[in-house]
């Protein structure tokens, strides 16, 4: 029962970190390489967005996906039992 529960928590964990990973590789890698050229025709704060994705926009978008990732699985503990509290 304990091992079929922690399959089960082990799953959606991964199932977050795929899906978090997956945004943060589309907005580092699509935005600031592959679609940069598409991207740098619009503005942000008066630099191209492609550059500013580049430069700064997936570190924000990773600290971000940080923040998200700590409370899905504060929520995730508390729905299995996991917590600490």
């Amino acid at each position: 029962m304990v091992s079929k529960n922690k399959r089960k928590y082990w799953k959606k964990n991964l199932k977050y970190l795929t899906i978090l990973l997956s945004i943060w590789f589309l907005v580092s890698f699509g935005f600031g390489v592959l679609w940069v050229k598409e991207l740098n025709s619009l503005s942000l704060g008066g630099f191209k967005l492609g550059f500013w994705f580049a430069q700064q926009g997936s570190i924000y978008v990773f600290v971000i996906l940080i923040f998200v990732y700590i409370k899905l699985m504060n929520k995730l503990d508390k729905e299995f039992g996991f917590n600490e509290e």
